[in-house]
């Protein structure tokens, strides 16, 4: 995996579309920081076109990507690369190239991309975690999150097996929602409703919550933002702001500071060839 990783063209900068439209000029800056993850990059669930069209409204002055981005795990099933991911990773190229400071702090489906920690790709820093400094000067601890992980960190083979389990709720998800579309029904998760209603799941995202507050709040932070459950939330815990910038499989959400430091969750609507796409806002600032 290492190895397509290096051989990945649109990692290259020189793999950057020229042609592209510099649009982004003609936009004022919206947003002073950005935070997405788990796009998970190389399987067909990922929302890539909803993703381009967010990043091509909402320029900032830093994005962090907190993990997942290329889901290696997939990758190593079989290869799924269309034009639309490809679009995507020559867009973050673009950001880092015209300014935006992007780091990139790799998570467990992409961590074969920790052995280039320290490292620059076309203007984007990987490391392994980051701090990021509010305008209004709090400090948010950036990281993915899969280290406080039991099941990653102590029974990877489950992981695994998780994972393909998801991907099955997410093609029967497809499905779904495709007629859900032709009917002219909005989007609805299924596994986000499984989650819901199981009684463990929702036990291990408070532990796996709480324990990376605590982590937050040990290493002297006023907040962390992280990813890995693919549940978009911002609340306080035990004094420790905690936001989780949620998914680009099935919420299309990510976490914005605004240039006063305010933080917002905002969900971007995934988008459909059968419909035109809505953009909302979640309600949730800090």
């Amino acid at each position: 995996m290492r190895a397509a990783f290096q051989a990945m063209g649109p990692w290259n900068v020189a793999a950057e579309t020229a042609s592209e439209p510099d649009t982004e000029d003609a936009v004022a800056q919206q947003y002073r920081s950005i935070f997405i993850s788990d796009l998970h990059l190389g399987t067909p669930g990922c929302q890539a076109d909803a993703l381009m069209d967010f990043l091509k409204n909402h320029p900032s002055e830093f994005l962090y990507l907190a993990g997942d981005i290329v889901d290696g795990w997939q990758l190593r099933r079989g290869w799924y690369w269309p034009q639309s991911h490809n679009d995507v990773v020559q867009k973050l190229l673009r950001r880092a190239r015209k300014g935006c400071q992007v780091i990139y702090v790799p998570g467990n489906h992409d961590e074969f991309a920790r052995h280039f920690v320290g490292h620059q790709f076309g203007g984007i820093d990987v490391l392994t975690d980051a701090i990021h400094t509010t305008a209004d000067g709090r400090q948010l601890w950036v990281t993915h999150g899969d280290y406080f992980d039991g099941v990653i960190q102590c029974a990877k083979w489950l992981a695994y097996l998780g994972d393909n389990l998801y991907e099955f709720t997410l093609k029967l998800n497809r499905h779904l929602n495709h007629w859900r579309a032709k009917l002219g029904l909005p989007y609805w998760s299924l596994s986000a409703y499984l989650k819901q209603r199981v009684k463990k799941a929702l036990m291990y995202v408070t532990d796996f919550e709480e324990a990376v507050a605590n982590e937050a709040r040990r290493r002297g932070h006023q907040g962390v933002v992280c990813g890995h459950i693919h549940r978009a939330e911002m609340r306080t815990i035990n004094g420790i702001l905690y936001c989780n910038d949620g998914d680009w499989v099935e919420s299309c959400t990510a976490l914005v500071e605004h240039f006063d430091g305010r933080l917002e969750l905002v969900q971007w609507a995934p988008v459909y060839s059968t419909h035109v796409p809505s953009h909302s806002k979640e309600a949730i600032t800090a």
